[in-house]
């Protein structure tokens, strides 16, 4: 291979191999005879589910021209897969078999056995009719589910059908075949028959479910629902989009934007507008909320929509506009303090501090109970950098020479912040100097607008450090000059004269996030390109990154690991109890709890509270919170399960106390990265509770992947007490392998220090 030839970046696995969250997907059997009848099941299924929006899958073997497009208007992931190849040969077999009894489409329900790409499937009647909410079906996580084939009878139906795992196989669907080709079942129940059977054969019981008040037989008029010529089509849509934004309550972001999007376009309807551009803004799809509200004539008096469309202009710093939208909202006594936190925000951006804390004191005397204005009131006078978190209330005189510091960009977290993101900043300090403080550091909150006067600053010290967080993430405090978290123009990076380094960011996605548009590509090129060093925390995140950058630039993107990984090796005087408390911390994560959970929850909940139970012989475990929302476990536990467990509200303490909170324990359970990677750094053996790309890419890194557990394992309970009980009982072995591999991860980090000082850090 010569010098200038780069291979492809190999794909890195996909976020839900990670988390083990579950894939989902409705599924149908429909041929011309079936297919005039699917608009009602979609439609029922769209209006009496307004927050389910799986796959939906169409299986067929051959359909008329358009379907696909009128399917589509219905259902926005509906797909069709022809399995025509495959099952025309195999149907027409079984329907042989039956003697004449059973014509070969009413076999075709079975073909979704034969689906290998989902963990879950949820198989409905194409000629029925859903008619109430399916959140049971979306629980079920056990056996093979089936409405009887008569209500109140022992044998399973094929009318509805909840399908796991277990159930999709070659070696079922070879027992279906088997059953089907001998038409050794009663072959009056035609398909339904074929699959009793096949249970019995494997001495297997179906799950019953009742479909009353869920679903239905369709009614001869939903029955007429043909696929017509395309203006009467289209007068049906349109009738069916407005009758669905005519619903109240929450709504599916994909559901909203597939039915609401055209219906205010077509119409110029102001509120449904703004309820889709709310859930473009709460998915980061800000440019998309612009557009939909730049193009609807929006009442001066209207403040809902103004306040909404203030966000979104916000969002990709059109500041100006944004401020007047915001203040014609601050008219409205309901959305004056929304308007007023986010004008505060506004001017904290952009380095007014003064004016902020005004407008967060006019939103606190519209509402004293308002959080985001109590926020922006305590962000405005607070001292950006990790000084400020130990709880220093006043910055350090500056240095006589500031050429003797490094610039510092970080996200800087204040008092009753996340706890994770308080240690951050002062543990990338840490990694390249014993002094966190003033004297050598001059503190730049990512968050802030870098302007010319923060420019002069940077350039006037020896050098920029970028590091403390995951701040390759869309959504936290989003901008439009970057599109990821640190808020610099173009051409305001081009002028740093001081060499960058990047040092230990995270590509912090969701699974279910994803950067849409060519902004954050083009900035993290021209970052990359800029940068004297490039350091990501995991190679998770390396994969990441490296798929987004030309490939002459790859080898550019190393691995530094987070220095809250190293926190015995870079903390001074750093001392290993001597005798560590008899608990376990036990963290959950609350933000994005849609994307972390999925309809698992409740699951989660109840699986977590048996861990508990048991571990309790063992230490007594306490609920830490490194966010005020993640007392919530402790909350939900004790109401749903009747488990009382002690909080340790970390989010008040300061950075020295965070970590010798996490030495002095004897495990951590947790969700965050930060409550796996901080307590690891100190020592402690931890178990990640994985609903995050981001906790398998740390585990993979130290070799460790046992160490985690999917919040979406079936059995979540019997594995995590398992592995928490052999890591107590065996609890000096377990403080050693932290301790080795922390080791290896600590001479990745001084390699890189000597690379760093050459460069002039």
């Amino acid at each position: 291979m010569s010098a200038t030839t780069h291979p492809a970046p190999a794909a890195p696995p996909s976020a839900a191999a990670l988390t083990g969250k579950r894939r989902i997907a409705f599924a149908v059997w429909a041929d011309a005879d079936r297919l005039p009848a699917l608009p009602a099941l979609l439609r029922g299924l769209a209006l009496t589910n307004q927050t389910v929006c799986e796959d939906f899958l169409v299986l067929h073997d051959g359909l008329p021209e358009g379907a696909a497009q009128r399917v589509a208007a219905y259902h926005p992931r509906a797909e069709l897969r022809c399995v025509a190849t495959e099952s025309a040969a195999r149907l027409a077999s079984w329907a042989k078999a039956s003697g004449g009894a059973v014509e070969p489409g009413a076999f075709g329900v079975l073909e979704a056995f034969r689906l290998r790409d989902y963990d879950t499937v949820i198989v409905l009647d194409a000629e029925g009719v859903v008619c109430g909410p399916l959140g049971r079906l979306l629980t079920l996580r056990r056996g093979l589910a089936a409405a009887p084939y008569r209500p109140g009878g022992d044998a399973p139906g094929t009318q509805v059908l909840v399908v796991q795992r277990e159930h999709l196989t070659d070696a079922f669907c070879a027992r279906l075949d088997e059953v089907a080709s001998q038409g050794a079942y009663p072959r009056e129940r035609g398909a339904a028959g074929v699959l009793a059977q096949a249970l019995a054969l494997a001495g297997e019981e179906f799950v019953p479910l009742d479909p009353e008040g869920v679903f239905a037989a369709a009614e001869p008029d939903l029955q007429e629902a043909k696929l017509a010529d395309s203006a009467d089509f289209g007068a049906e849509l349109a009738a069916f989009q407005a009758r669905f934004m005519a619903l109240s309550g929450a709504a599916h972001h994909d559901l909203l934007v597939h039915f609401g999007a055209p219906h205010a376009a077509r119409t110029g309807d102001v509120g449904c507008a703004r309820r889709v551009a709310a859930a473009y803004i709460a998915a980061g799809e800000y440019q998309d909320a612009v557009d939909l509200l730049g193009s609807v004539r929006i009442p001066v008096d209207d403040a809902w929509p103004h306040e909404v469309y203030g966000q979104a202009l916000m969002s990709v710093s059109r500041d100006e506009e944004a401020r007047a939208h915001l203040r014609l909202a601050t008219a409205s006594p309901n959305w004056a303090p929304p308007a007023f936190a986010r004008l505060a925000q506004i001017a904290w951006v952009r380095g007014d501090d003064d004016a902020a804390r005004e407008l967060a004191l006019a939103g606190l005397d519209a509402d004293p109970t308002h959080r985001p204005c109590r926020q922006m009131l305590v962000r405005a006078a607070a001292v950006d950098g990790p000084a400020e978190q130990a709880g220093a209330t006043a910055p350090a005189a500056e240095p006589a020479d500031p050429r003797e510091q490094l610039a510092h960009v970080a996200f800087y977290m204040p008092q009753q912040g996340n706890a994770g993101d308080k240690v951050l900043p002062e543990a990338v300090r840490l990694a390249f100097d014993p002094d966190p403080g003033p004297r050598r550091w001059h503190s730049v909150h990512a968050h802030r607008l870098f302007d010319e006067a923060a420019l002069a600053r940077v350039n006037s010290r020896r050098g920029l450090v970028i590091g403390g967080g995951g701040l390759f993430l869309p959504d936290t405090m989003p901008n439009g000059n970057s599109a990821w978290q640190w808020n610099v123009p173009d051409d305001l990076l081009d002028r740093i004269e001081v060499p960058i380094a990047v040092y230990a960011v995270g590509f912090n996605l969701f699974d279910g996030q994803s950067y849409r548009h060519e902004r954050f590509r083009t900035a993290l090129r021209k970052l990359a390109e800029k940068a004297a060093f490039f350091g990501l925390r995991n190679h998770g995140s390396i994969a990441q990154v490296r798929r987004l950058l030309p490939p002459e630039l790859h080898d550019k993107v190393r691995f530094q690991p987070c220095p809250t990984t190293v926190t015995r090796h870079i903390v001074r005087g750093w001392r290993d109890p001597e005798q560590r408390e008899d608990t376990v911390l036990l963290n959950a994560a609350y933000d994005r709890a849609g994307l972390r959970f999925g309809h698992d929850y409740g699951h989660f909940l109840a699986e977590l509270a048996s861990a508990v139970r048991a571990l309790g012989s063992y230490a007594e475990v306490r609920c830490v919170a490194h966010t005020v929302e993640d007392e919530r476990i402790a909350y939900d536990l004790r109401r749903e399960h009747g488990v009382a467990l002690p909080v340790v509200p970390m989010y008040d303490f300061d950075n020295d106390e965070i970590r010798a909170a996490y030495a002095r324990t004897k495990l951590v359970i947790g969700m965050r990265g930060h409550a796996g990677m901080v307590p690891f750094g100190c020592g402690t053996p931890i178990i990640s509770l994985i609903s995050h790309p981001k906790m398998a890419y740390f585990l993979a890194d130290i070799e460790r992947p046992e160490w985690g557990v999917s919040v979406h394992d079936r059995d979540l309970s019997t594995r995590l007490t398992a592995r928490a009980a052999a890591l107590l009982t065996h609890h000096e072995a377990a403080v050693a392998d932290v301790h080795d591999r922390q080791a290896r991860l600590w001479r990745t980090t001084q390699q890189n220090a000597a690379l760093l000082h050459s460069l002039g850090f």
